[in-house]
């Protein structure tokens, strides 16, 4: 048995002739930043999210960092992030020179918890940075009722969230902006690294557009200091290849997740992935948590099965924030979560018989 994580070269042999007929577009073009491919693709990506317009920048990283400058985030401020998350959700708010306040999620759902973050916002809260974690949309509506509250910015980190829907409504049109990350790995991946920034507000928009090429909105002329963050246009190009066969990816992931579902419930110890009524997850990743996380891991590798832990440390414990002076048990629930998941092969070109073959070896071990 030989079952990987994730098979990238599949997922793209699988468009190759497309793939390569629009790298020779481009390659004639003569043309290879800021120019056609990424304006449509733009377009493309911000009517599929529903939101009015869409900003194509380096990565993932840069689409949070870049939409909380433009909404005059900086020193002094304070930004609720998850205390579960990957840390680039974090440094998005420290390379604006503001401070990432931590808040524990719902454990069943492991996205923000509401009710945490209001007790979390003080006079210095200026935005909120909910993560649609491993692809399942966060609880938007009450995060939306208390930024409206408060006066504060919300950003979607929608980085493993493409076309997951909260009750109806697809990400990326949730908050005031949406971050999202073309990763190779995401759901909708580059080949190479990418991200974009959704949003319906038009004054945001042009400022994102003028932070990401220098602060510049005529060629030389330059309105604020700014930074290079562009989406290439051959990344566009790659990206209008795949985004019409995302929808097919997601439900075959769908479908994975379902058997993943039925053939691992009852399991003592091991939890299943829980989903409200009103997500429709896309399953970026299938996550399950066991206290014997690494010996289960172990031994599906032994297995020729592939897992990854998302994430082994949580941010607070990382030594990039040590200097913020959080310890060991702070968060107890993020520290509970970090110590125990496990994400299990998931993918559009993974077969079903696979995750049931994948299934029968968890409950094998596990039964050992």
């Amino acid at each position: 048995m030989s079952i990987p994580f994730l098979d990238l070269k599949a997922v793209n042999q699988a468009h190759a002739a497309e793939l390569e007929a629009a790298f020779k577009r481009v390659l004639d073009s003569g043309w290879y930043i800021l120019g056609n491919e990424t304006s449509q693709f733009e377009a493309a990506f911000a009517s599929y999210c529903g939101a009015d317009q869409a900003i194509g920048v380096a990565n993932g990283l840069d689409a949070i960092f870049l939409a909380l400058k433009a909404a005059g985030i900086g020193p002094g401020d304070e930004v609720i992030v998850p205390s579960n998350t990957f840390i680039a959700t974090w440094l998005a708010v420290s390379h604006c020179g503001a401070t990432p306040v931590p808040v524990e999620p719902v454990e069943a759902t492991y996205n923000l918890d509401p009710a945490r973050i209001a007790a979390a916002i003080t006079p210095r809260t200026r935005a909120i940075v909910p993560v649609h974690l491993y692809g399942q949309p966060a609880d938007m509506a009450p995060i939306m009722a208390l930024a409206a509250q408060h006066k504060l910015f919300v950003v979607e980190d929608a980085a493993q969230a493409h076309g997951a829907r909260y009750h109806g409504r697809r990400t990326g049109q949730l908050g005031h902006a949406a971050a999202f990350s073309f990763y190779p790995g995401k759901n909708l991946g580059a080949l190479g690294d990418g991200g974009a920034v959704t949003t319906s507000d038009a004054a945001l928009a042009e400022r994102i557009r003028t932070f990401r090429n220098y602060g510049s909105k005529v060629k030389y002329y330059n309105d604020v200091p700014g930074y290079n963050s562009r989406l290439d246009e051959l990344q566009s190009a790659l990206l209008a290849v795949k985004l019409p066969h995302l929808d097919a990816g997601n439900a075959q992931r769908r479908a994975i997740a379902a058997v993943y579902a039925r053939e691992l419930a009852g399991i003592p110890g091991l939890t299943l992935p829980q989903v409200p009524d009103w997500a429709e997850p896309v399953w970026h990743l299938y996550v399950v948590r066991h206290a014997q996380r690494d010996r289960l891991a172990k031994a599906l590798a032994e297995r020729g099965i592939g897992t990854i832990v998302h994430y082994p440390v949580a941010p607070h414990l990382q030594p990039a924030y040590a200097e913020l002076g959080y310890k060991e048990g702070d968060f107890p629930l993020a520290e509970a979560i970090h110590r125990e998941v496990l994400s299990l092969p998931i993918g559009p070109t993974m077969t079903l018989e696979q995750a049931a073959e994948v299934a029968a070896a968890i409950r094998q071990i596990l039964a050992a």
